[in-house]
């Protein structure tokens, strides 16, 4: 039989949830992940909005003989921070969610 006290508990841990996603989702926007390649050649940092606040490159990393290991470097530092930065929201999101894939969460 359906226990309307069941849906209120129910409706309530979802609110909760909600809640919860949203503040974290908020202060998921000031992480920052900081990623090298290269021996430490190159450095990037990306913010959990996905986006390169910044980028350092090492003086001897600069050979204008092998321009493409530098774009090869900045390119795989940049990749390898934005997997980082989701592999940490999906590590905080699955805290709240217990793990269940929700749609729009």
């Amino acid at each position: 039989m359906f226990n309307p006290g069941n849906m209120q508990g129910m409706m309530k841990k979802v609110q909760k949830m909600q809640a919860q996603m949203l503040k974290l989702q908020e202060e998921l926007k000031t992480r920052t992940i900081e990623t090298t390649t290269g021996g430490g050649a190159v450095t990037v940092v990306v913010n959990g909005k996905k986006e390169v606040e910044s980028i350092a490159i090492k003086p001897e990393a600069v050979d204008p003989e092998d321009v493409e290991m530098l774009q090869d470097m900045l390119v795989a530092a940049i990749n390898d921070g934005m997997r980082k930065i989701d592999e940490m929201t999906d590590a905080e999101t699955s805290k709240i969610t217990g793990g269940m894939k929700i749609p729009g969460m």
